[in-house]
């Protein structure tokens, strides 16, 4: 049971992520220093991107807790 649950929040997992938009220029950006990664940015989300984002955010708790649980059970 928890390992079906386990397999649902994983693909949900995925499919949030793919969906968030991206928030540098990729990893050519990250290298070459254009753009600037600054992980400290106050970036505001709005709308569907902040529903995605804690979406993702709760989905990651969950896969974290279910992932405890089932190491402690099995």
């Amino acid at each position: 049971m928890l390992k079906a649950l386990l397999m649902i929040v994983s693909a949900m997992l995925i499919i949030l992520s793919l969906l968030q938009s991206g928030k540098s220029d990729g990893i050519s950006g990250a290298f070459t220093g254009n753009g600037g990664l600054n992980l400290f940015a106050n970036v505001k989300e709005r709308g569907s991107e902040k529903v995605i984002s804690n979406a993702t955010m709760v989905l990651g708790i969950l896969f974290f807790v279910l992932v405890i649980l089932i190491r402690v059970v099995d």
